[in-house]
């Protein structure tokens, strides 16, 4: 499997406000972690079902914390207070799972990968 490159995209970095650029360098230095820690891990797997697998765990944990910062919005508003970190955090984890599954040959090993473990766990169409 070909090693992965992650991004900030320039639309999130430009939504944030101008006078605080930790928050942007903050960005920068997740996704570079998060890059090095999903080749690493795809490098140590011993074959594509597994480097998927180990990908798709990942993906999870990002779309579980796209979600807690997307609830964090309205409730931030509730209190008066500016939800636009939220906001940033929401949209940088959404992307960085879409440029995963654009990878190329990336997109069939992780939809295989999460068909099967829906299969595992015995979900089955008539179910859903």
């Amino acid at each position: 499997m070909d090693e992965l490159s992650l991004g900030v995209p320039k639309p999130v970095l430009e939504r944030l406000p101008e006078d605080d650029e930790a928050a942007a360098a903050d960005m920068q230095e997740a996704v570079a972690g998060w890059e090095q820690r999903l080749n690493r891990a795809i490098e140590d797997a011993d074959d594509d079902r597994e480097a998927a697998g180990r990908v798709l765990e990942a993906i999870e944990r990002f779309e579980e914390r796209r979600d807690t910062y997307d609830d964090l919005v309205p409730e931030l508003r509730a209190w008066g207070q500016s939800p636009i970190y939220a906001i940033a955090w929401r949209t940088l984890y959404a992307d960085v799972i879409a440029q995963l599954y654009d990878h190329d040959d990336l997109a069939d090993h992780l939809e295989r990968e999460r068909n099967a473990r829906l299969v595992e766990d015995g979900i089955r169409l008539q179910d859903l």
